[in-house]
């Protein structure tokens, strides 16, 4: 039996690997010991035989809640993802496997690696309407790619997207490809309609580096990029600090900032109402986007998720946040869960890639909605 997390995203250590039913693990912190919880790595063993991995510091990790009713995914081919039986017992995180091949992918949820993020970019820059524009290099030196779409004519609104600030939240880059792909289907009555009125600027992934670390949270240097915003620094936060930067050069009418929350087995939205600048005119857009991602996925609910700011009192340094302030215009947090959606349960896959890509393509019903009312 063996047990690797040396590639893209892996992350997991090796205590003891001596009996198959106490193989013993611990999930690698990000940079600086903040924050840990992602973790990913590939299982070699004998077809037939049963393994019971048992993730020992779990117990002490950033969102020890997010363990309740959570099952960790797996795939024989890295293509198709399904949930193994898991639970929470005295601090250990519990996974036990069956093998049906030799080897198996293990991870927190399903990875979008740094190779897949490459394949996406260069696929849709095929598109006429497509742009891509290099924006600055990472703390590790990697490309920060922002996906231009649209014609840039300056009458149009603008429709900024940004996913993967806190790298373990993958599912936010599945949300992109889908939303991609269905913006550039030519035979898409909803994103024709939707080109004839916006540009769009899209970063699929903005923490290149921590995705590639393995890490949960944090770039490269530790730092939690969705903290950023009020004051970003080419020393701690470039990421942040180049699209800060291009998002005063081309203005923001809509603001869309995708995210996954590792408790709450939802799909919800957390808006921008304790910003200082926020009015009915925001409050409207607010609503009206509001209930149409509601018609438009069933997937989405407005019961459960992040208690409402406070008038005034909203942290200004978190991104959707500070773009509703300093842009006045419809700014959200979309969170999806790493569980499973507790209001349309799936127990053999669970939340997963092809319902965050088909959330993606939902959501742009919703932009169209309230587009002609942005600016």
């Amino acid at each position: 039996m063996r047990i690797s997390a040396n590639f893209d995203g892996g992350n997991i250590q090796v205590v003891s690997q001596d009996d198959n039913d106490n193989i013993q693990l611990a999930i690698r912190p990000d940079e600086g010991g903040e924050f840990y919880q992602w973790f990913n790595f590939r299982m070699e063993g004998d077809v037939g035989n049963h393994y019971r991995l048992n993730i020992i510091n779990a117990g002490t990790a950033s969102y020890v809640k997010g363990w309740s009713d959570y099952q960790a995914v797996a795939s024989y081919d890295r293509q198709n993802w399904f949930r193994l039986p898991t639970e929470f017992v005295d601090g250990k995180l519990v996974i036990d496997v069956t093998l049906d091949c030799s080897s198996i992918q293990i991870a927190y949820f399903a990875p979008y690696s740094y190779e897949r993020h490459l394949d996406l970019l260069s696929a849709v820059q095929m598109h006429p309407l497509v742009d891509l524009e290099h924006l600055g290099l990472t703390l590790d030196g990697r490309d920060l790619t922002l996906v231009k779409v649209g014609d840039g004519d300056e009458a149009k609104k603008n429709i900024w997207i940004t996913a993967r600030q806190h790298p373990g939240e993958t599912m936010a880059e599945w949300l992109v490809e889908g939303l991609l792909n269905r913006l550039l289907d030519r035979e898409n009555a909803t994103a024709k309609a939707l080109l004839d009125k916006a540009n769009f600027y899209v970063v699929p992934n903005m923490n290149p580096d921590g995705s590639v670390r393995g890490h949960l949270r944090t770039n490269a240097k530790g730092v939690n990029l969705n903290r950023e915003w009020q004051t970003p620094s080419l020393e701690k936060s470039p990421e942040v600090f180049h699209v800060v930067n291009k998002m005063k050069e081309t203005g923001v009418d809509l603001f869309y900032d995708v995210h996954g929350d590792e408790g709450l087995p939802y799909v919800f939205l957390a808006g921008c109402e304790g910003v200082p600048r926020w009015d009915e005119r925001m409050a409207g857009l607010q609503k009206r986007f509001t209930e149409a991602l509601c018609l438009a996925s069933a997937d989405f609910q407005t019961e459960f998720g992040y208690a409402k700011d406070e008038p005034g009192k909203a942290n200004l340094t978190i991104a959707s946040n500070w773009v509703a302030e300093t842009f006045g215009c419809l700014s959200n947090t979309l969170e999806m869960p790493f569980k499973d959606n507790a209001n349309l349960q799936d127990p053999f896959v669970g939340w997963s890639p092809e319902r965050s890509q088909q959330l993606g393509e939902a959501s742009l019903i919703a932009m169209l909605a309230v587009v002609d009312g942005l600016r």
